[in-house]
């Protein structure tokens, strides 16, 4: 698909379009993180710039980079059929801030200070993030929350041993340091309403999260024993708790199941997880499984809970049935189905239940409406990941600087640029993945961070497989002589094509092409971005310079 410009700046919808369809990656980041621009900085070995770009977009690089759902590597192009595994973005953001992201980083605002006020409810990952958002477009922000730090989820429902606390601080205290005030140990609807707030400030955003467990309504739910999986957690991390069962069975299928029995094994117990549906239902990274498998944490599949069975008021038992897959249901996940005459029993002494939760709307009242009232991150939109969480809490932002302003200030374009090298060769598509770095089982407890990171040697390395997709290389028509010295340079069988014809569907992505089997039949020569892997052979061998490189990024400015 076509750019609207050459160079400069470009908001044709066609433009995003091409970033869309080109940049998969960065697409499937919800908060538009600029990965193939960090990932050229860390080869570069610029890790500085690496963090900031993440800082600008994403708001905790140092956190994302060990606990984020990393959506961006099932999109990655190099995970692609044929092309091999994904690259590491989520490791790579972590490099960024291991090596670049040591000094306190105070971005430039936007605007200046508008006299403005805002009040923002929870001080989680969304609320943060919308409170950094609008310090820079000048706003003057509140945040108030109901325990004794700031930080929701990333400390009250992350372990240690995945996310060490200091990297929170830290990055908060880069929030902070925008005039962004924090006020802890407040419980709004109690220590003060909603209705206060919307008199005292001009817009109030609610980010309070999702804290009110899903639990499952099975005979026996009231025996002593079955604990919220959050509960636990939190109970552990902020309080230091260490009372669990020796027979423990977790049952869910995400990252807080994964957190709960590796917590659990940590604190001596026998674990087990069990889930409803298959492996590939499991809304976990290939990562998470690997390490419970090394920990020694089975996991039964397509187990559902009917009943838990006990006595004295405590729980002994779980009575599960097997299942098996069924029809999508309403989100496009396949139902699993219970088998009759299946029933089977496990032990237990702790049931930790990681069945989802949603949000406690109990607080609210008749003020908890109106134009200068917003709602954000999991509050609004349920349980989800911190990377969706920021990103929504991104868009809220300036749906509040907009109410506020009485305009939008922000604005979304392309940026093109002309350059004459990607920086790639064709040696780099054979890099095989970097493997992340663990400490021994040995040496593993609550307290120590088990991934150690990659090195400044290794960093390089799995960045360089990065295929640069903001990269665009087309062949100008008017100056080809169609000499197939291109094709002959290639270095992958379709990344340039002779071709007869070309079609478009009406977005103008390509629909489908013929190849030219002889030199007469020749229409074009084209280079197809699926499958081109920006190393620059075919520039090199033109001996008419009819190849042009431009770099196209989208980045969000002043209006």
């Amino acid at each position: 698909i076509a750019l609207s410009k050459l160079r400069g700046q470009a908001d044709a919808p066609k433009d995003f379009q091409w970033l869309d369809q080109n940049i998969p990656c960065q697409k499937a980041c919800p908060a538009s993180t600029d990965i193939p621009g960090y990932l050229s900085a860390i080869y570069r070995g610029d890790y500085k710039e690496a963090y900031n770009i993440n800082l600008a977009d994403n708001v905790f690089p140092a956190v994302l980079g060990r606990v984020c759902a990393r959506p961006c590597e099932a999109a990655c192009r190099h995970g692609w059929d044929g092309l091999g595994k994904s690259v590491a973005i989520c490791f790579s953001k972590r490099s960024a801030a291991d090596f670049g992201g040591q000094d306190l980083v105070v971005m430039k605002p936007w605007f200046p200070d508008s006299g403005k006020t805002v009040a923002v409810v929870g001080a989680g990952p969304a609320g943060l993030a919308i409170a950094r958002q609008l310090a820079l477009l000048g706003h003057r922000v509140t945040v108030y929350e109901k325990h004794t730090r700031p930080g929701g989820m990333m400390n009250q429902g992350i372990p240690v041993f995945r996310l060490p606390r200091e990297l929170i601080e830290k990055e908060i205290s880069q929030i902070e340091a925008l005039g962004v005030k924090i006020i802890c140990n407040t419980e709004i609807g109690k220590t003060i309403t909603v209705a206060q707030l919307n008199k005292d400030y001009n817009a109030v955003v609610l980010a309070a999260g999702t804290l009110l467990p899903n639990l499952l309504n099975l005979p026996g739910k009231d025996f002593s024993g079955i604990r919220h999986g959050l509960d636990f957690l939190l109970e552990v991390n902020e309080f230091g708790g260490k009372e669990i069962g020796k027979q423990v069975v977790v049952i869910g299928g995400g990252f807080t199941a994964m957190d709960c029995a590796r917590t659990a094994k940590r604190l001596g117990a026998e674990v087990k997880v069990c889930y409803r549906r298959t492996i590939k239902e499991m809304l976990v990274t290939p990562g998470e499984l690997e390490e419970l498998d090394h920990e020694g944490i089975p996991v039964e599949y397509q187990v559902a809970p009917t009943a838990y069975i006990g006595s004295n008021g405590k729980v002994e038992k779980i009575q599960f049935i097997r299942t098996e897959m069924g029809a999508p249901d309403p989100s496009g996940r396949r139902r699993p189905v219970e088998i009759p005459g299946s029933e089977f029993e496990l032990p237990v002494n702790t049931v930790l239940l990681a069945t989802g939760q949603f949000p406690d709307t109990s607080w609210l009242d008749d003020a908890s409406k109106g134009p200068n009232l917003f709602f954000a991150g999991d509050f609004k939109n349920g349980a989800s990941s911190l990377i969706q969480a920021i990103g929504h809490a991104k868009d809220c932002a300036e749906e509040v600087d907009q109410f506020l302003m009485g305009k939008k200030r922000l604005k979304k374009t392309a940026v093109i640029e002309d350059v004459t090298e990607t920086g790639r060769i064709r040696e780099m598509d054979a890099v095989p993945l970097q493997p992340m770095p663990a400490i021994p089982l040995a040496d593993r407890d609550l307290t120590r961070e088990v991934e150690t990171g990659f090195t400044k040697e290794t960093a390089p390395d799995e960045a360089q497989r990065c295929y640069q997709c903001h990269f665009k290389f087309e062949i100008d028509p008017d100056k080809c002589i169609y000499c197939d010295w291109c094709v002959k340079a290639k270095p992958r069988p379709n990344c340039i094509l002779k071709i007869k014809s070309l079609k478009h569907n009406p977005d103008g992505t390509v629909a489908k092409w013929e190849i030219a089997e002889k030199q007469s039949d020749v229409s074009l020569i084209w280079i197809n971005q699926d499958d081109c892997i920006r190393c620059g052979a075919c520039v090199a061998a033109c001996p008419v310079d009819a190849i042009s490189i431009q770099k196209v990024s989208l980045k969000t400015i002043p209006v």
